[in-house]
This record gives C-alpha cells, structure tokens and sequence, in this order.
C-alpha cells in the first residue's frame, strides 16, 4: 500500500513540476464567440458615442442591432462578421481577439 501511494505521489509531483516549468501561456486564450460578439459590440458602442451624429452612426445601430440578434440566435459568427462591418462603416479597426 505504502509503494502505491509513493508512486502516485512521484507522479503528481513530476506533473506538477512540468507544468510549473512550462509556466502560463504566452500565447492568448481564445475567447468564444459569444464572448467575442460582446466584446465587438462594446467596441461598436464606444465608436458611436465617439462620432458625430451622421447616417453612417444611424446605419451602424442599424447593424449592431442586425448583430446582437443574430448573437442571440446562436448565430455568432454572423453577428460577428456584422459587427465587424458596422466598426469598419464608422472607420475603425475591429478588435480581433478571438484568434
């Protein structure tokens, strides 16, 4: 009994070290898409309040509207690409985490 312990106990101690010395991942975590749509959607409200009123503003809501519906519908990849072309109408750059 005492041995079985011994060994599970090396085992957990070996993996715990290895995942120590990999250490966090530099890489960024992906985000999912639901995840993704609120973050655009966020980042589409911040660029309207940032704008003048002008139809490209109006035509934006249009398509964040359009957006969170289709996000809603477990559509997100849609939503996603809508969202992207509202941020574009109005000249900015969308924040592309998810990759």
């Amino acid at each position: 009994m005492q041995r079985d312990s011994n060994g599970w106990m090396g085992a957990l101690l070996g993996m715990s070290l290895a995942v120590t010395a990999i250490g966090p991942s530099e890489a960024k975590a992906a985000i999912t898409r639901s995840e993704h749509c609120d973050r655009l959607s966020l980042q589409l409200d911040q660029a309207i309040q940032t704008k003048a009123e002008t139809t490209e503003v109006a035509e934006a809501m249009s398509l964040q509207k359009t957006a969170i519906r289709f996000c809603a519908e477990r559509k997100q990849a849609q939503g996603i690409r809508t969202l992207a072309n509202a941020l574009k109408l109005l000249g900015v750059t969308p924040d592309d985490q998810a990759q």
